[in-house]
């Protein structure tokens, strides 16, 4: 048996440069990213769209207030109930 070739046996890896790896990116190049303003406009909408919705519906210390008022005697008298009716009134256009 004899051999004829030394070496490696895949052609290929001969032709392979070693050194150092080129840099693909120079220090100066940067990525970037332009938005449009109706593009900000939307985006400033819908962060403002999702907070209204994450917020609560009821005021809790409005609630509470009104629940101090209304156990309060004093509070409910004929000054009130009638201001009350007319709200209620204008509301049906009466």
């Amino acid at each position: 048996m004899t051999v004829d070739r030394i070496g490696s046996i895949d052609p290929i890896q001969n032709s392979k440069k070693t050194g150092k790896p080129e840099s693909v990116h120079k220090k100066g190049d940067i990525d970037s990213v332009n938005l449009s303003n109706e593009a900000v406009e939307k985006g400033d909408l819908y962060q403002a769209i999702e907070l209204v919705s994450s917020a609560a519906d009821v005021r809790a210390e409005k609630i509470a207030e009104l629940k101090q008022k209304i156990n309060d005697p004093a509070y409910i008298n004929d000054t009130v109930i009638n201001k009350t009716a007319e709200k209620i009134m204008d509301l049906f256009g009466l």
